[in-house]
């Protein structure tokens, strides 16, 4: 457990350092002029996830979402909204440029989520019948 411990804490930093490395060099980041900018943006994410995403998650697994497959599924359709919802809520409004966002976002996000449910609710019952099955004698 120690080997595996250590090997995701030396994966988790070098893709952070990947992640730095990127800001870093990005030529659209300009990090001498705005640097407060970046650090606010920074700053607001690790906000947003410890003080709002953690605690909703750990209030949904404790009262909502008793079993792994349900919980697994509740974090992975939270983590694609998040990621999603900034396409889904700016989509139409394209300043002049219809590339931009040209793709039926909501309807894709909608398609994840299904997706994500129908998974969930396979495992679900896969565990379920599994249980079943040890239980009798």
């Amino acid at each position: 457990m120690r080997t595996a411990r250590t090997l995701l804490v030396l994966v988790g930093l070098a893709l952070t350092g990947c992640g730095l490395y990127g800001i870093a060099t990005d030529p659209y980041i300009d990090l001498t002029h705005h640097p407060l900018d970046i650090a606010r943006w920074a700053i607001g994410g690790l906000v947003l996830h410890d003080g709002l995403w953690l605690p909703l998650a750990c209030l949904a697994g404790v009262t909502i979402a008793r079993t792994t497959p349900v919980r697994t599924g509740l974090i992975v359709a939270a983590a694609v909204s998040a990621v999603a919802l900034p396409a889904v809520l700016r989509a139409g409004h394209h300043n002049g440029n219809p590339t931009i966002l040209p793709l039926p976002y909501l309807r894709n996000w909608l398609l994840v989520l299904a997706a994500i449910a129908v998974i969930t609710a396979a495992w679900s019952v896969v565990s379920h019948l599994r249980r079943g099955r040890r239980r009798r004698p």
